[in-house]
């Protein structure tokens, strides 16, 4: 069985076929649905009344604090080889100058991946970038391992519009904001 059906196959056990479709249509679709968007972002956990995806801009800029504040912290708490101490100011550095605002989500739609793949590489050193860590991940912490496997459905650069380039930073912020 190769890894991303054994990936599949395990993520099937915490997600249903619907979510799941709405995550594949998400990353691989151009059109930004929004559909999709909330059907992901209740898989992370979003149950406040109305859509995920028609937040208003006040929300948005809540959820970017606390993405901020939660991911910072989450960095500045984890331990690090003496190779990566650079690193780990790195990317505190580009996470402070993160800029979400209006109309500059596609602008940070890369930036934010690459904060989010180092961050994830503190975490969890070389085994990030094994063949089986989408794997490791669901089997130590489900729910991390969900959110990973949606990042890395993600495409590194989307030609997409700044609408779902914003859906998409959302809802990894979202995710780690509340994790």
């Amino acid at each position: 069985m190769a890894n991303s059906e054994k990936i599949k196959s395990l993520i099937q056990e915490f997600v249903d076929a619907d979510t799941i479709n709405a995550v594949e249509s998400f990353a691989q679709n151009k059109e930004n649905d929004n559909k999709d968007a909330d059907l992901i972002a209740k898989m992370f956990g979003y149950s406040l009344s109305g859509s995920f995806s028609s937040s208003s801009e006040d929300e948005q800029k809540k959820q970017v604090i606390s993405f901020k504040n939660n991911l910072k912290l989450l960095i500045q708490k984890t331990w690090v080889e003496k190779d990566d101490v650079t690193l780990k100011e790195e990317i505190l550095g580009r996470l402070e100058d993160l800029d979400c605002g209006q109309g500059k989500w596609k602008e940070v739609y890369t930036e934010f991946l690459t904060i989010i793949g180092s961050s994830v590489y503190l975490m969890f050193g070389q085994q990030t970038k094994s063949d089986d860590f989408g794997e490791y991940s669901l089997r130590i912490d489900p729910e991390f391992g969900i959110f990973w496997w949606f990042i890395k459905s993600l495409p590194e650069k989307a030609e997409w519009s700044d609408e779902k380039c914003r859906n998409a930073v959302l809802l990894g912020m979202y995710f780690l904001a509340n994790y």
